[in-house]
This record gives C-alpha cells, structure tokens and sequence, in this order.
C-alpha cells in the first residue's frame, strides 16, 4: 500500500499562537458569505465600540493551522470616515493595543482582540475597479493583505475576464479567485492567508503618482519624526496620506498631542496644495481613482460570456448553486434510498433471507444444539449486515467523495447542519444511515472528530435504518396507512432536530473551530481505488461486530432455552405494560430486537400466537410500539462501532439516552393519543 507523506511546516498556528484572519470589504461585496461558508456552530457576535457596527469572530481549522476569522463591518475607504466607520479603521490599526496618542481617550479598545495578522479583502470582481481603489488604501497599512477576487463566476457570464496572476504581480499581493457562494476557491483562499504570514508577504508599495509625492515632499519630513510614528504607531506613508487628505481624526490627534508642530505641517500642506491645480484632498482621490483604473484596465479584458461554460459548470450549478444546490442533494439522496430499499433489498433476499429460510429448517432441542444455532443465526445476521448493506452503501459514499460530489454536498447542507450544531460533512453518513447505522457511523467518525463525532453518532442511531424501517412499513403500511408512516418519520425528524439543539447548547463552550471545506475537481471513481478504501473502512469493524453479535445471540438464544421467556417478559412489565400499555408478552420481542430489528417482527408474530397483529393491538399501542421501537437501544452491530469510534463511556452514555428518548417519546404520543381519543369519545 502506497504512503502518503505530509509535510509539517517549521511553525504551526494553533492553540494560543493561532493567527488572527480580518475580512475587510466593501458593501455588497461577499463578504459575510465567505465568512458564513467557513464559519464553525459557535460564532461570536458583538459590536464595535462605540457604535452600532456587528462584527462575528470564529475559530477556523485551515490544515494543521487555525485562525481566528474576524468579519468587519464593511467599509469603502480608510479616509475621512465617520466615527462609526473609523472604528473598523482603528481596529485594523491597533487592535485591542491603543497607540499613545489613545491614552486620553475614554472607553474600551475597539474590539477585545489582537490586532489581525494578515487582511483578507473581499473584492467583487464584477466591480473591480471601485473596490481596487480601497485596495490601495489597505496597501499603505503594512500588513500582509490576501485578495479573495470574488464573484468571479459573476464576471465571467458577464463577458469580464481578469488576468489575476498579472494583477497580484502589480499589487504584490496574492490574488485568489473565488465564488463564496458556491465554496469555490475558498480553500485556496485561507491557504494563501496562512502562507502569506508565514513567508512575511506584505504588499508592493503603492504610492502615489510622482507630482503629488514630489508636491507633498516637505510635510513627509515634517511628519518623519520618531516621536511622531511612536505615537501614531502607523506606517509613515499611511500617516502622509491622511493628514496630506486632511483626515480629520490625524489632524485633531496632532494637534492634540503635537501643538507645537501642527502649524508647520499644515503650513506645508498648505503650500503643497497650492502647487496643484485642485484641493490637495481632491487631487489625491482622484490620483487614487486613476491609478485603480489603469490597473483595472490593465487586467481585464472583455470577451465571450459563455467561453468557460463546460460540463463541469453545469454540474457546479446543479450541485453548488444556494437553490439548484439543494435538488442536485436531493437528487443523490434519493439515489441513496434507492440503494437501500431496492439494491439492498434485493441482495438481502438472495443472501441472509435465503439463509434465515433455510436456518429455519434446523430447530435443535439440546443446549449445544441451541448455542449452535444460535452461532449461525449471529453470523446470518452479521452477513445481513455486510452484503446488502454495508459493503454497497460505503462503496456508495466512497465513489461520491471520490468524484468529487459529496464535498458539494457537505458545502450546501452545512448551514443546516450548524442547526444541529454539526458541519455538512455529516451529511452522507446520515443518509447511509438510512440504510445501515454501522457504516453511518464509521463514514461519521471519519468525518469528524472530537464533541462533533459524539454528537453526530448518538444523533445517527436515531436515523430508522432499513431494518427499523421495514418493521414500520409492515405494521403501520398494513394498520395505520400511509399517514401514520409519513408521522412516524416525522416524528423522527422532530427529535432529531430538537436532540441536535440540545447537544448544540450542552457543548457550547465545546464548539469546534469552522471548517474551510475543499471543493475538489470532478473526477471518475477507479474500482479498484474503491474496493481498497471500501476494505480499509469495513475490515475492522467486522472484527468487533462480529464476536459481540455472535455472543449476544448466545446469550438470549439460552435465555429462551432455558425458559426464561416469563422471566423476561415478566421483568420487562413496568415498561410494556404499565408506562406503554402493551401486552406484556412483548417483553421478548424487545430485548431480542438489539440484535437485530427485523428479529423484533418476526417475535411479534410469535409472541401474539397470529400474523394479525390488528387483532391484538389497537391502533394506540401499534403506534406507542413501532415509536418505541424507532428510538429504542440501537442493535448490537452499532453499539460495537460506537465503542470503537466514541469510546465506552459515549457509547453507554448514546445507549441511555436512546433508552430515555424512546421511553419518553412514546409515552408521551400514547398520552397524546389516549386523550385524543377519549375527547372524540
């Protein structure tokens, strides 16, 4: 087996020493959606200082590395702001690190962190010659600066194509082309930030044109003085140009704390204006304004909308685009359920179906006869796991990472996800556990890790897998109809939902850092690449499931030998009988069904004595007992997984409350649906 090697950077990011990522942009720019698309369950919102600006933070995982992601408010320019906006500015100058000329004013710091590491701004690249202008001004601040070329999809269907190599080239600045809306390049994006700070990348210098540097000269040295950028603790070509603009908020801190040289200097500005055919102030923004021009036309050219529309722009519409998104996922759900309750079915039938039928010949009346028997119908089980199930629903997942879609996936469903405080690469695992929960929770583990991989596997054995579903289907499809199947997988969604919100809040000082997803290029999933990841991902599992599943059918097949059969049902009367009102010789079918649900259908049956199940039952109780039997403790095969992904402790704390949901939920729809019925009478 080939290995693949990583290589480890000298110095990471992480922990205590993770960077600090600011977004910066324009209105209307993407901002805010690059922030929401890398964006962890747990943001952190709160105002600026001092005003009525929102700002969110949260902890990103880019790599090996993590940052600290700051969403600013927007803002169109770093001069002659307004106390709201300038906030922002301070901010991106000092952080929560006030420079001297500060220290009379009153308050808190402008945001209660550092001051950021590299700026990322968000450019809208159908516009890029308005937002190339602010881009100039960020250039002055002496950090290092990332462009995330945004919308470029946007541009392209408008005929606009940007050469984003030569136009990192003239600012000195990386240039990263993306579309936040559809996770493209956004991966790259975050990379280059990281890389940026670690090679100490700062822009080109980008000064202004020569008559206007000549013109104000004489107030550069006047300003070039060290107790002056002491106090100021800016850039000496960023302080030039505000007080040169006539930045109010510079002007009155010279003042403030230079009275002494405040006449000389705006004496020298003065005399620079006057050289110039306009105010000072108006020839700089209009300098500004032209040179953001010429490198706009510099970089760009017009040309065929329709140019880079291939196949995999049709594809990236079906399954990226916010709306189409949302039906190319539901287009490959319903090809997973297609494979569970039709593939699956159907190699069940020829596989385990055809063994139980022939296991059912072989009825032993001695006790090594019985362990026996018992061995082989655990080993039945573990093959009905296996064949029909396991084996084509983790091939299944393995061909959409391998072509790329089931990234796609995970980037359209994660704003769904966080509401159950999870990230959309939970997604598929959830929908393999439709078919079986033991894959689910393995893709799962796979996928996350920490408080999110406990979350996700207790949530997913609340998924009615095939097995949970066929039992459904035979009792509610033949007694209640199809309402009453649609409302207990409405049920199941509800809990689902609400447990998720219950989780999100118990781990909320455990929230994970976001994640910045990776959208892949298309590619053909190669078999043979399929059935090693499909080994590796299944050949473990099967060495735990299958000692606990043989030795569980021991276990209860001598328990039944024995005759402990009233025993049972006798032990299990508080919860058939008296808390959901079920006939107690239920009690076997119960605990016989954690080793495999189907086993709970066909114990039904003998318990009752009848495949009419109608005539024993009401209405009422088939209901309270096929919810009870939708939440209740999870088969062996599961329970064996989660000790090796989650740990004992997780795993007995998942069983409990699977225990806990399926005694409440069920005794609540049966007090719901007893007085219900005793209102109608």
């Amino acid at each position: 087996m080939s290995k693949t090697y990583i290589s480890i950077p000298d110095t990471l990011y992480r922990g205590k020493h993770s960077l600090r990522i600011a977004l910066v942009g324009m209105p209307n720019s993407g901002k805010s959606t690059l922030f929401n698309a890398v964006a962890s369950t747990a943001v952190q919102t709160g105002q600026l200082t001092g005003t009525h600006k929102v700002y969110g933070e949260c902890r990103v995982q880019i790599g090996l590395d993590e940052a600290d992601l700051i969403d600013l408010p927007s803002i169109s320019s770093l001069l002659h702001l307004r106390d709201e906006d300038r906030v922002t500015l301070q901010y991106l100058l000092w952080g929560d690190q006030p420079p001297p000329i500060s220290a009379h004013e009153k308050g808190e710091p402008p945001a209660p962190f550092s001051p950021p590491d590299v700026i990322i701004q968000v450019i809208d690249a159908t516009a890029l010659d308005r937002h190339l202008e602010l881009t100039l001004e960020l250039s002055q601040l002496g950090r290092p600066v990332v462009i995330a070329l945004n919308m470029i999809d946007q541009a392209q269907d408008k005929g606009l194509h940007i050469n984003y190599q030569h136009l990192s080239k003239q600012l000195g600045m990386p240039v990263v082309p993306t579309t936040a809306l559809m996770g493209q390049g956004i991966a790259d994006l975050f990379e280059t930030a990281v890389k940026a700070v670690r090679d100490d990348c700062c822009p080109l210098p980008q000064p202004a044109s020569k008559y206007i540097c000549d013109s104000v000269q004489p107030v550069s040295h006047a300003l070039n003085q060290t107790d002056i950028h002491e106090a100021f603790g800016v850039p000496h070509p960023f302080l030039l140009m505000q007080v040169a603009a006539g930045d109010a908020y510079f002007i009155d801190e010279l003042q403030h704390h230079f009275p002494d040289r405040i006449t000389e200097i705006m004496r020298r500005r003065d005399e620079a204006g006057a050289q110039l055919p306009r105010d000072l102030n108006e020839e700089i923004h209009a300098d500004r304004h032209h040179r953001a021009a010429t490198l706009f036309e510099a970089v760009t050219r017009l040309g065929d909308p329709g140019a880079d529309r291939n196949w995999r722009y049709w594809l990236d519409e079906l399954f990226l685009h916010p709306h189409w998104g949302l039906v190319g996922s539901l287009f490959v759900f319903a090809t997973v359920l297609f494979v569970v309750f039709e593939v699956s079915a159907w190699l069940d039938s020829l596989t385990a179906a055809r063994l139980i039928d022939l296991a059912e010949q072989w009825q032993p009346t001695s006790t090594s006869g019985v362990v026996w028997r018992a061995v082989v119908d655990g080993l039945i089980g573990l093959i009905g796991i296996v064949i029909p199930y396991m084996i084509p629903l983790v091939m299944l997942l393995v061909a959409l990472e391998e072509s790329g879609i089931m990234q796609r996936i995970a980037f359209v469903v994660d704003r769904w996800f966080h509401h159950l405080g999870l990230h959309g690469g939970v997604a598929v695992p959830f929908l393999l556990g439709l078919g079986c929960n033991v894959p689910a929770l393995s893709a799962a583990a796979g996928a996350t890790s920490g408080r999110e991989r406990v979350v996700a596997s207790v949530l997913i054995t609340f998924v009615p897998c095939s097995a949970r579903s066929a039992v459904i289907l035979a009792l509610a499809g033949k007694y209640l109809g199809g309402l009453g199947i649609f409302a207990i997988f409405i049920v199941t969604l509800v809990v689902i939902a609400l447990m998720g919100q219950l989780f999100r809040r118990h781990f909320r000082q455990a929230q994970g850092p976001g994640q910045v997803q990776e959208i892949p290029a298309y590619a053909m999933p190669h078999l043979g690449s399929m059935l090693r990841t499909t080994w590796e991902r299944t050949s473990d599992i099967l060495t735990i499931v299958t000692p606990l599943l043989v030795g569980g059918s021991v276990i209860l097949a001598l328990l039944s030998h024995v005759g402990a059969d009233d025993v049972i049902n006798t032990l299990f009367i508080p919860i058939t009988d008296w808390w959901l009102g079920l006939p107690m010789v239920l009690g076997v079918p119960i605990l016989f069904g954690i080793l495999r649900k189907e086993l709970s259908l066909l114990m039904i049956y003998q318990a009752l004595g009848s495949f009419e199940v109608g005539n024993y039952l009401n209405w009422i109780q088939l209901s309270v007992f096929l919810i009870f039997l939708t939440f209740y403790f999870p088969c062996v095969s599961t329970f064996a997984v989660m000790l090796k992904t989650i740990g004992k402790k997780y795993a007995l704390i998942a069983v409990g409350i699977s225990v806990g949901v399926a005694l409440i939920i069920s005794g609540i729809i049966r007090l719901l649906l007893e007085t219900s019925q005793y209102l109608l009478t």
